[in-house]
């Protein structure tokens, strides 16, 4: 058995999953900044009616 190469191996194996575990954690960190994101937008959304509840409540069609 080649304990060298087993060892060489283990080590590409350990740093394949290192960098899988950083690649998914950037994942993780970009969706979180982006569901932050949302939340802001849904309370501009949320403030402006409690200003104006009147806006965007009624629209004319026309066909």
């Amino acid at each position: 058995m080649d304990i060298a190469g087993v060892s060489m191996a283990l080590a590409r194996v350990s740093d394949q999953s290192q960098i899988g575990t950083a690649v998914l954690k950037k994942a993780m960190d970009t969706n979180v900044s982006l569901g932050e994101g949302m939340v802001q937008m849904l309370d501009a959304a949320a403030m402006e009616l409690s200003v104006n509840p009147e806006i965007g409540a009624n629209f004319d069609v026309r066909i």
